[in-house]
């Protein structure tokens, strides 16, 4: 189910907390989001996890996309593009992305702060959250340029996610098309041997599987990007099992 079913007038009332249930509340005219401000309560809910995901995902596009001092047009059109046509959001539910966007890009929460609510909410998908770290890179990517202010914010997200640390080289060098070498996007160097390699494809593909996203708390609207992460670990694979067959 996605969170759209629930999320503008289901989540009034959800105490969600921190400084999304603060966001949240503040774009759908709740309180919610300030009665358990502290709490370290963990949501099981896939709905709320969801709703939590997509605020955080836009509080952080936001934040990203305001580092340098300016939201460009570039990146405004990145936003847009993720809306209409990555998760294909119907209009009422286009206006509340846009006005979460709109209102955390100049409100005095940090990056810092609703990533790590992020990474506490999905602590037991990190898969999830590689999905989610690739997206704010392509977002920072979106005139071509990385910005030292939006790289100093991917550079400790893999820190505050808990998820491997060489993922800002390796995806700077992918949206920088500097590199599609297979060995690099498994993770694995080419000296390993080719048994040890294989184990970490078939472990890489569990994880990535889009069934084993979406059974964790990945939202439907992100499905279409889970699936381009599976296929190009199964290419990558591909490529690497042709040079240990000749």
């Amino acid at each position: 189910m996605s969170i759209w079913k629930s999320a503008i007038g289901g989540l009034i009332g959800f105490s969600l907390g921190g400084p999304l249930g603060g966001l949240i509340g503040a774009v759908i005219g709740s309180k919610f989001g300030t009665k358990h401000a502290n709490s370290n309560n963990r949501f099981t809910s896939n709905q709320q996890q969801q709703a939590a995901f997509f605020a955080a995902l836009f509080a952080c596009l936001a934040k990203l996309a305001k580092a340098d001092g300016i939201v460009s047009k570039e990146e405004v059109e990145k936003v847009d593009n993720f809306i209409k046509e990555r998760f294909k959001f119907p209009s009422e539910q286009r206006l509340f992305a846009i006005k979460v966007f709109n209102h955390a890009k100049d409100d005095n929460v940090s990056y810092e702060e609703y990533a790590s609510q992020l990474a506490a909410l999905l602590a037991s998908n990190k898969n999830a959250l590689v999905v989610f770290y690739e997206l704010l890179f392509e977002l920072a990517m979106a005139d071509g340029v990385l910005d030292p202010a939006e790289e100093n914010l991917l550079r400790m997200t893999p820190s505050i996610f808990g998820i491997d640390l060489n993922l800002f080289n390796k995806l700077k060098d992918q949206f920088s098309g500097n590199t599609s070498d297979p060995y690099k996007i498994l993770g694995v160097t080419s000296d390993m041997p080719f048994d040890a390699i294989k184990k970490i494809y078939q472990k890489k593909r569990r994880e990535f599987h889009p069934d084993t996203l979406i059974s964790k708390g990945l939202p439907d609207e992100l499905l279409d990007k889970a699936k381009e992460k599976f296929i190009e670990i199964q290419q990558a694979f591909e490529i690497i099992e042709k040079k240990n067959s000749n």
